[in-house]
C-alpha cells in the first residue's frame, strides 16, 4: 500500500517505486545511465537519446569519457557530430565518477565478460559494477544486465550484490536481463533496428523493462525469465560458431580435393529453404562468438554434461589461423621462398569487414605464427590506425602502412585477413607478387591468377 506524507495541512499519497519509475519511463522524462561506453554502450546511447531521453554515460577509462566530453568519437559507427549533438542538447553527460550512479532511473550494464586463461567465465567486470551500484543504490532505479552471460548469472551473481544495499526487488529496485544485439558494419541495423529481448528477474522488472526499451528499440520480445534471456544470447551465438566451424571443416576437406568452397557455398544458397549461408574464413573474431559458447559449455560441466558440438566447433575454428599459415608457407615455397625472413604484409585487422573493432580478432594470431616462423609483418587496415594491446597477445608497435603500389610490391606476400570494402581489390591483385586470400576477396579479379592463393 503506497505510504503517506504531509504537505501543508492536507495528507498527500506518495507514489510506490514502481509507480514513480513507471510513470517517468511512459513520459520520458527516466535518466539513463549506461556503464561500459564500447561497441555496445555507444550505440545504446545513440539509441535513447534520438528518442529524446537524456543519458549519463559511464566509463571507468577516463581517456574515454575525456574524449566524449570534447565531442569526439573513437568507433567508426558513432560519429563525432552525433556525439556533439547531444552534448550540444544537453542530453549526454559522460563520467567516470560511478557516485553518480544514484541519479539514473535505468542503469544499463554494458561491461565486458571475457574468458579467463583455463575459459572460464570472468565476471569480475560484471561484480565490480554491481558492488558500485550497490552502494549507491536508491529507491526506484532499475537495472538491467545487458553482457552476455551464461544463464543464471543475473539471479545468482548480480542480484545477491544488490540486495546488499538492503532495498527490495521488485518492489523498491527492479532487476532485468536484456542481451546486446549489434551487428557493426552492417547498415541494414542500427542498435534501434534490432529487435530486443527482455527477460526480468519478476514481472514488475521486465513490465518496467520492456516499456523502456520499447521506446528506442524497434521491437520488444519479452520472456519468461532471466535466464531465457540470457540463455537466447548463448544460443545465437553458438549457433553461429558451429555452422562456421562445419563451413571451416568443408573448407579444408573441400581443398584436399580440389573443389571451390565458396562457389559450393553460393550454389547451396540459391535454395529459399533449409539453408542459411555461413562462411569460412581465418578463425573467429568478435566479443561474442569465439567467447561466448564456452560460456554454455562451462555450465555444462557444472552440471557433469557435455557439450560436444560447442567443443568441436571451438577446436575447429581455433586451427583455423594455423591453416592459413600453412598455406602461406606453400606459396611461398612456391616463389622459392621461406615464412622466415619474408615481408608479410596483413589486410584487415579488424575482425570483420568495415568495422574497427579488433577483439578476439584471427589476424593477431596469424600476427603471432608468423613472428614464430620468422616473418617481417607489416600491416594495412583503414579503420585500425595503430594496432592496439589485446588480452591474449604480445601484439607488435606497428601503425597502418599507406596501400600504394610500391608497397605492396616490396611485399613477399599480401596476406588478405579481413576483405574491407574501400579495398581495391584489382589493384592490390596487379601490384601484389603473391596473395594468399582467406576471405574469397579476389573473386571478381581480372588478368593473370597463378599468383593468387585461396586459403
Amino acid at each position: 500500500m503506497a505510504s503517506t506524507v504531509e504537505i501543508g495541512s492536507s495528507p498527500v499519497e506518495s507514489p510506490q517505486p514502481w509507480d514513480a519509475l513507471r510513470k517517468t519511463i511512459e513520459n520520458k522524462t527516466a535518466t539513463i545511465g549506461v556503464i561500459g561506453l564500447g561497441y555496445v554502450g555507444l550505440p545504446l546511447i545513440d539509441a535513447f537519446v534520438r528518442t529524446g531521453f537524456r543519458c549519463i554515460g559511464f566509463d571507468v577509462d577516463q581517456s574515454k569519457i575525456d574524449v566524449l566530453a570534447a565531442g569526439e568519437s573513437y568507433i567508426d559507427h558513432v560519429p563525432s557530430d552525433a556525439i556533439q549533438g547531444w552534448l550540444e542538447q544537453k542530453q549526454f553527460v559522460p563520467t567516470a565518477d560511478m557516485a553518480r550512479l544514484s541519479e539514473p532511473d535505468a542503469i544499463l550494464i554494458c561491461v565486458p565478460t571475457p574468458l579467463s586463461e583455463s575459459r572460464d567465465p570472468d565476471l569480475s567486470y560484471v561484480e565490480a559494477t554491481a558492488r558500485q551500484i550497490s552502494q549507491v543504490l536508491r529507491p526506484g532505479q532499475l537495472i538491467v544486465l545487458e553482457s552476455t552471460t551464461y544463464p543464471g548469472t543475473t539471479r545468482d551473481v548480480l542480484l545477491p550484490i544488490l540486495n546488499e544495499s538492503g532495498f527490495a526487488v521488485g518492489q523498491e529496485f527492479f532487476l532485468a536481463y536484456s542481451p546486446e544485439r549489434e551487428d557493426p558494419g552492417n547498415p541494414d541495423y542500427s542498435a534501434s533496428g534490432i529487435p530486443k529481448v527482455v527477460g526480468g528477474i519478476d514481472d514488475r522488472s521486465r513490465a518496467l523493462a520492456e516499456a523502456l526499451y520499447s521506446h528506442a528499440i524497434v521491437k520488444t520480445v519479452p520472456v519468461a525469465s532471466c535466464e531465457i534471456a540470457e540463455a537466447c544470447k548463448i544460443l545465437e551465438n553458438t549457433y553461429r560458431s558451429v555452422n562456421i566451424a562445419m563451413v571451416n571443416e568443408l573448407k579444408v576437406l573441400f581443398d584436399r580435393i580440389g573443389i571451390d568452397v565458396w562457389e559450393v557455398i553460393d550454389a547451396a544458397k540459391t535454395k529459399p529453404f533449409g539453408f542459411q549461408a555461413f562462411y569460412p574464413g581465418p578463425g573467429l573474431g568478435g566479443h561474442c562468438i569465439p567467447i561466448d559458447p564456452f560460456y554454455l559449455s562451462w555450465v555444462a560441466r557444472k552440471h557433469d554434461i557435455p557439450t560436444r558440438f560447442i567443443e568441436l566447433a571451438g577446436e575447429i575454428n581455433a586451427s583455423m589461423p594455423r591453416y592459413v599459415i600453412d598455406h602461406v608457407a606453400a606459396a611461398l615455397n612456391d616463389q622459392g621462398k621461406a615464412i622466415r625472413g619474408s615481408r608479410i604484409a596483413i589486410l584487415g585487422v579488424a575482425y570483420k569487414k568495415d568495422v574497427d573493432d579488433p577483439r578476439e580478432s584471427p589476424s593477431f594470431a596469424l600476427m603471432k605464427l608468423l613472428g614464430e616462423r620468422g616473418a617481417v609483418i607489416s600491416y594495412n587496415d583503414p579503420h585500425i590506425p595503430t594496432l592496439p594491446s589485446m588480452r591474449h597477445y604480445q601484439v607488435p608497435q606497428l601503425s597502418s602502412e599507406t596501400l600504394t603500389a610500391g608497397y605492396l610490391a616490396g611485399q613477399d606476400c599480401v596476406l588478405v585477413a579481413t576483405d574491407h570494402s574501400v579495398y581495391d581489390w584489382q589493384f592490390i591483385a596487379e601490384h601484389a607478387p603473391l596473395v594468399v586470400d582467406t576471405r574469397n576477396a579476389l573473386a571478381g579479379v581480372t588478368g593473370e591468377r597463378q599468383k593468387i592463393y585461396k586459403a
